[in-house]
Parts: structure tokens; C-alpha cells; sequence
């Protein structure tokens, strides 16, 4: 029987916001509208190759050095300012649209919200500013506190920390199985976010899952918490 968590990281990338409007950015630079997903499976790739080997580099920079791979495959160049305009787009991505809602509901039912991402802290601070949703966040963590990526259990296990938690007591929301195999390994609970793409049965299991990151939310808010000992 499941206890309603005391603190729930969010996945940023891809969960909270999307990173749609790159698309027609990349097309514009001569490359097909699948690049979007190669570059970011690209990017992830490179970043557990890192991970697995218990070394790091910042996900903006593993980023540009995965998109000059997708333009050479394409036989494409870009000038270091289409370059940049593009890497840069990652800074100002817009949030899916019942984000704010989901964390609301979260915050009104007494859960503690947190961000958990592979990107740099400043750069989710700017999203989450930029879409009304800082003040909604108790913390914005990052996998360059620890310099290893998730999936790592080490990165959960410092969002733990951070919430000044025991693990089982945190939970993860992400539209990315991988990174909810990782926490559920770390001992996190886990909420899928599946938007009409089936989890991996191969991967631990979540906790729980909807098709919209309000859903998740909310089953998770519902969740009856746990009783103090007599």
C-alpha cells in the first residue's frame, strides 16, 4: 500500500517543459523534423556513457558536441551563432500546459515540490521563473551538484538529502522511464507521466501513472499519508 510522499522531485526536461519549439529551429537549419528526438537520445546516450563510467560534463556542453554529430550526419555546418541560437532555445522552452496546475495541486495538499534535473541549476531557475512557477519550487537541484547524471542512484539519493529525507519518503515525477527506473532503484516511489507512450517492462515499474502530468499529480496528492505511531 502506497504512503503519500512528503516531497516530490520533478524531471524538467521533457516532463515539465517541452522542448517542441527546437524543432522548427533545426528543420530551419536543413536537418529533418526527427533530429529533435535524435539530439536529445543523442544527448542522454552521452550522458549515461558518463554516468556508467562515473564521469561528468554539463548537459549544454554534451548537447552542442551531439548536435555537430546530427549536422555532420545530415552533411550540414552551422555558423557558431545558429549554434548558440539553437543550444540557447534550451534556456527559454515553454512548460506544458497543466505544469503549474500539477505543482499547485501538490503544494496545496502539503508535498513538498522540488526540481530534479541534468541541466545546469540556473537554467531551470530561468524556466521556472519564466513560467510563473518558481515560488511553487522549495528547491532547484541539479545532477552537477554531484557531478554524475541520472540515472545514477546517487543523484536521487542527493535529492533525498536535500529534502532532509529518507528516500522512501521522496518521490520522482518524469515522462522518462529511465530516469523513473533509476529513482524506483534508489528507493524512491515513482510517478509515470506517459502521454501515450507505454513504459518499458524491462525497467522497474512505477509507483503510479497518468496520461497527463496533472493526473499523476493529483493520484499522488490523494495518496492517504502516513499515520503516526501511537
Amino acid at each position: 500500500m502506497l504512503t503519500r510522499p512528503k516531497a516530490v522531485a520533478f524531471d524538467i526536461i521533457g516532463t515539465v517543459f517541452s522542448m517542441e519549439p527546437m524543432r522548427p529551429a533545426l528543420v530551419a537549419m536543413g536537418l529533418p523534423p526527427l533530429a529533435l528526438d535524435f539530439l536529445y537520445t543523442a544527448g542522454l546516450r552521452d550522458m549515461f556513457a558518463l554516468a556508467a563510467t562515473g564521469t561528468f560534463a554539463p548537459f549544454q556542453s554534451v548537447l552542442s558536441g551531439c548536435l555537430d554529430e546530427v549536422l555532420a550526419m545530415h552533411g550540414l555546418s552551422a555558423s557558431p551563432e545558429d549554434r548558440n541560437a539553437v543550444l540557447g532555445m534550451m534556456k527559454a522552452l515553454p512548460p506544458h500546459e497543466d505544469a503549474k496546475a500539477a505543482f499547485e495541486v501538490l503544494a496545496d495538499s502539503g508535498i513538498r515540490v522540488f526540481a530534479l534535473s541534468n541541466g545546469a541549476v540556473a537554467t531551470t531557475t530561468g524556466l521556472l521563473r519564466g513560467a510563473g512557477m518558481e515560488g511553487l519550487v522549495e528547491r532547484v537541484l541539479s545532477v552537477e551538484d554531484v557531478k554524475l547524471s541520472k540515472p545514477r542512484a546517487e543523484v536521487y539519493c542527493h535529492a533525498a538529502r536535500a529534502a532532509v529525507l529518507a528516500q522512501g519518503d521522496m518521490a520522482m515525477i518524469a515522462t522518462h522511464p529511465w530516469d523513473l527506473h533509476g529513482a524506483r532503484i534508489a528507493g524512491l516511489m515513482t510517478g509515470y507521466v506517459a502521454r501515450g507512450v507505454p513504459y518499458s517492462p524491462a525497467l522497474e515499474a512505477p509507483d503510479l501513472s497518468g496520461e497527463t502530468l496533472l493526473e499523476v499529480a493529483s493520484r499522488m496528492a490523494r495518496i492517504a499519508p502516513s499515520q503516526p505511531d501511537a
